[in-house]
């Protein structure tokens, strides 16, 4: 879909008696940024104030604790359940204020999701007991994972049935907080009424089982959330927004919230003076994958039909969330479907996403590549960050606009996402940069990585496209040597040659059916491979052998249609290695009709993917079919077949056609190394410096031109 002026999008809006610039609203997210005493602090204020400057129309917190630290959900959270806290809350609304956004909170009680009760031992506030889980999702947590966060390691839990003196508490605790909102200078408040928090646990037909009048019937379970609603209408007046965020839906859980549920819900939050409702979901929390599957969902515009249903249930306005790119927000406000969208991960990403749009500008939003970075971080109680964006969580280290100390002559060797990132900083902050690439196309291993997976692709062709549009002189097909840098005179060299891909020795790896992570993807791309020509004799281009030699051997999405029809590989795959290649390769794999086995010594699989993500493909792999082998030893690769022992001592065996060995990469630094022996100035970028995979390619990128920057 193309858009040219999102003119709707960009439309004033009007929120009960707020009106916005704009339809863009920041989703409240948890982003762990706050002091741990509760206030507002200069980290969190600059978070927010970037989105202000970026041009959206609300800027909306994570979750305020209106009980804290009772409640409380995340080490940073924000705590409005005092008036200590209104002077850090009042610097946050003049900060949005100062570029022309509106403020607003998020009003919250944790409930059965408060890990920081748990971790003080304080009892977790909850309509009734609930059910033991059903499943350790920590299973796929990390040793460092669970090292970061204690929340996996809890194994008792004391539960408080909320008594009908604790609901009245609860009343009066949402009202204060709410007036104290107001007084702080913030434009509105939105009540939490979803993902499993204290108020839609009420709601929740699976998390309710009281017998009272706050218990059984719809109604009852609506009743705390409509006092609460009622309450805080009443302590802030008719002229303060105050809106609703509801689940539309409990996602794979059996006997809980539906669509139809979410209706009803809507029209009485809006009998009992809600100005909006915000429409999200919520899920069963046993299940790995569909924690990326309700509030902060894989699949694109998921809760838009949700959305729409209300819309059409109600006259007040209607914010969706979840995944929503600005052209279909534009379609959907343009019908009538919605009346605002709600963004987050595309705004860390990019906090000037509004007035890139509305300059005209939007090829050059920062795109978000849904890897689940930001929320997995939150998972283990650390601070929010981004993949592609290393200012993310840092704005209060980073000038609005870095210029150079000291114009410089910078070359930048290699031309995968570091090397383009470090030559398009340091070119915007007005260096003289050349950019040295020995392959015939810009991209490195993120070519093949968003082959794998598509979202990668969004970042490989926004890195071009800005390169292309700078002043960096682009040399491909240049192989960097100390006598070609001594030509070009620098005062600095970047090297951003990637990372060291050796077969590790496992017995059998020199067999001709077995590949390494190079070979396969010099096979798929139609890369040049002397190895490879000599393992299959086969090294012509895949588009030239699927008779597509027209110009589109750098389409990716030609490259994914076509491997679906043909690859020189056999149905059975075993992959050893079961990091993110492995596993990505995997779900390549499976995807075009190949039996696969993953087998790795790892205790774990899925070291490289963040938390999030590496819950939803794990389960998606093992449900098609994809035989995963942790913790094996005596791996030997024989004709036709893997042998290993796995974690409980057995003998195993995986029939193989081929065998991919997605494993052995490290950190290079030998050319860094000979040009400083040869009296360069050298910079560190990628996986040159140890595997980090895009982030550790954007961060690094960041911290070099940084650097170099600073230098006079």
């Amino acid at each position: 879909m193309s858009v040219d002026t999102y003119e709707h999008l960009l439309s004033p809006g009007r929120i009960g008696p707020l009106e916005l610039r704009n339809r863009i609203i920041v989703t409240a997210m948890g982003v762990n940024l706050a002091e741990t005493d509760g206030t507002c602090g200069e980290r969190i204020r600059a978070f927010h104030e970037e989105h202000a400057r970026g041009g959206v129309g609300l800027v909306h917190t994570g979750t305020a604790g209106v009980a804290w630290p009772v409640g409380s959900n995340e080490p940073g959270q924000i705590a409005i359940s005092d008036d200590r806290f209104i002077p850090g809350i009042a610097a946050l609304a003049e900060a949005a204020h100062r570029h022309g956004a509106k403020f607003s909170l998020q009003l919250h009680h944790g409930g059965y999701v408060s890990p920081e009760d748990m971790k003080a031992g304080r009892p977790v506030w909850v309509p009734s007991i609930p059910d033991a889980p059903k499943k350790d999702i920590s299973e796929v947590w990390l040793a460092e994972e669970i090292a970061k966060s204690p929340t996996p390691q809890i194994r008792s839990v004391e539960f408080r049935v909320l008594t009908l003196d604790d609901i009245r508490t609860v009343i009066a605790q949402f009202a204060a907080a709410a007036v104290r909102a107001r007084q702080a200078g913030a434009d509105g408040v939105e009540i939490h009424g979803g993902h499993g928090y204290l108020l839609s646990s009420f709601v929740s037909p699976r998390l309710n089982k009281r017998t009272d009048e706050y218990g059984g019937s719809f109604e009852n379970r609506m009743r705390l959330l409509l006092e609460v609603l009622r309450a805080v209408r009443a302590a802030v007046g008719p002229d303060f927004a105050m809106w609703c965020k509801l689940d539309s839906r409990e996602v794979g859980v059996e006997g809980g919230i539906t669509v139809e549920d979410a209706v009803r819900s809507a029209r009485l939050v809006e009998e009992a003076g809600a100005n909006a409702i915000t429409v999200t979901a919520y899920h069963d929390t046993d299940q790995g994958k569909l924690h990326s599957a309700s509030h902060t969902p894989q699949e694109p515009g998921v809760n838009l039909p949700a959305a729409a249903a209300i819309k059409r249930a109600v006259k007040i306005p209607v914010i969706a969330s979840g995944r929503v790119e600005p052209e279909v927000a534009e379609a959907r406000i343009a019908d009538g479907s919605l009346d605002f969208v709600a963004m987050g991960r595309k705004l860390l990403a990019d906090p000037h996403l509004a007035r890139k749009l509305g300059e005209g500008r939007a090829r050059d939003v920062l795109p978000c590549i849904y890897c689940y970075t930001c929320i997995s971080a939150i998972y283990t109680q650390e601070p929010v960050r981004c993949a592609v964006n290393p200012e993310t969580g840092f704005e209060f280290r980073q000038p609005a606009a870095r210029k150079a100390a000291a114009r410089k002559r910078v070359v930048v060797v290699g031309g995968g996402p570091g090397g383009m990132e470090a030559a398009r900083r340091l070119d915007a902050a007005g260096h003289d940069v050349v950019l040295l690439e020995r392959a015939d196309q810009l991209g490195g291993t993120l070519r093949f990585a968003a082959l794998a997976y598509e979202p990668n692709e969004r970042l490989l062709d926004w890195l071009r496209r800005q390169l292309g549009e700078s002043r960096v002189d682009v040399r491909l097909g240049t192989a960097a040597t100390p006598s070609v840098l001594q030509t070009l005179r620098p005062d600095v060299v970047v090297v951003a040659t990637g990372a060291r891909r050796s077969m590790p020795p496992i017995p059998g790896g020199e067999l001709p059916h077995v590949f390494s992570g190079d070979d396969l993807r010099a096979l798929v791309m139609g890369e040049s491979s002397d190895a490879l020509a000599k393992k299959t004799g086969w090294a012509t281009r895949l588009a030239a052998k699927v008779g597509a030699a027209t110009g589109m051997t750098d389409n990716l999405d030609f490259v994914r249609k076509a491997t679906r029809q043909w690859m020189p590989l056999g149905k059975r795959i075993a992959i050893v290695g079961g990091e993110l290649v492995g596993l990505e390769l995997a779900e390549f794999l499976t995807e075009r009709g190949r039996t696969v086995a993953v087998v790795d010594e790892a205790p774990r699989l899925g070291a490289g993917l963040t938390l999030v993500r590496r819950m939803r493909l794990l389960e998606e792999l093992a449900e098609h079919g994809v035989a995963l082998h942790a913790g094996a030893t005596q791996i030997r690769i024989e004709p036709q077949r893997v042998a290993f022992t796995d974690a409980a001592g057995h003998a195993q065996t995986i029939p193989a056609d081929h065998v991919i060995v997605a494993k052995g990469a490290s950190g290079d630094l030998t050319f860094a190394e000979q040009l400083r022996s040869a009296g360069f100035s050298v910079q560190l970028v990628g996986d040159c410096r140890g595997v980090g995979y895009i982030e550790g390619a954007m961060r690094s990128a960041a911290e070099a031109a940084a650097a170099i920057d600073a230098a006079a």
